[in-house]
């Protein structure tokens, strides 16, 4: 089975995905990488959802992967909700949004203030979350702006990052989140001026109350997957999610950290299989 490549024209930019089409499906699942990956990071998910009766889609955010980049570097909440209406306008349906970590915080925001899907899934973001965490991930992110001399050294800087994750025999699955320059290094495939604005603590603050407010409004099914070894959110900020949207169904995926599907899809899509079972039988 094979994706379907789509193109989104959206706001003077074109957001790229890979769309799945099931055999009598019951629905379409949206999926959303986190910051710095791309829709790559949710091919074997969007694989089984396809296989079982599920529609899949999964983009690249603007600014990463193949979708463009924005030529005024507006990467905020505001610009990729709105991208994530224009693009569930061309579904026809509501679609179960899956959002790990800044596509959570998309999906989140999206579904509290514009109720545009029939289900919610988060991975490992909720609205409180532990600064240490995400300033590692921010760390991370801006620290190798100048390239790479070769793949094998960004997947060494990569397997540092998540020194838990078993590194694969080859380095070869990264070239999906590389651009090779003129210039002869391998850049991360996302755009720079995404992670230059890094937010300070007012906006920060700013951030998880919005987020905190949309939370509070979400009505559709919802669950909620965290790493076990995630360093972004602890059972404080769990409780807090929980608190304010009640009927969210929890777990945790063992073993995994911040980048749950990656770390684990198999286990990780499971769930969400789980979870898909009882968003159909609602109807």
């Amino acid at each position: 089975m094979k994706p379907e490549r789509r193109e989104f024209p959206v706001e003077g930019l074109t957001l790229v995905g890979d769309y799945w089409r099931a055999e009598d499906p019951v629905g379409t699942v949206l999926l959303l990488h986190g910051g710095g990956q791309t829709r790559h990071s949710w091919y074997r998910t969007a694989e089984r959802l396809a296989a079982n009766r599920w529609n899949a889609l999964n983009m690249d955010a603007r600014g990463h992967g193949e979708s463009s980049w924005a030529n005024d570097g507006d990467y905020s909440i505001d610009a990729l909700q709105s991208d994530l209406a224009t693009v569930v306008a061309t579904l026809g349906e509501p679609p179960v949004f899956v959002g790990a970590s800044m596509g959570g915080s998309t999906a989140l925001v999206a579904q509290g203030e514009r109720a545009l899907g029939r289900g919610l899934v988060l991975v490992d973001i909720v609205p409180k979350l532990e600064m240490a965490g995400v300033d590692k991930i921010q760390a991370f992110l801006t620290a190798n702006l100048d390239g790479f001399a070769t793949v094998e050294d960004a997947a060494k800087v990569v397997s540092a990052y998540n020194p838990h994750r078993k590194r694969p025999p080859t380095p070869d699955g990264l070239k999906k989140n590389l651009r090779l320059r003129a210039d002869g290094r391998w850049y991360w495939h996302w755009d720079p001026e995404f992670m230059l604005n890094i937010d300070d603590e007012p906006r920060r603050q700013v951030r998880e109350e919005r987020m905190r407010a949309a939370a509070a409004a979400v009505r559709v099914p919802t669950m909620l997957v965290r790493g076990k070894q995630s360093d972004l959110l602890s059972d404080e900020g769990v409780r807090d999610l929980l608190e304010l949207i009640p009927h969210t169904r929890y777990t945790d995926v063992t073993g995994a950290g911040h980048m749950v599907a990656g770390d684990d899809n198999d286990v990780f899509t499971e769930h969400l299989l789980g979870f898909l079972d009882e968003v159909a039988a609602r109807g």
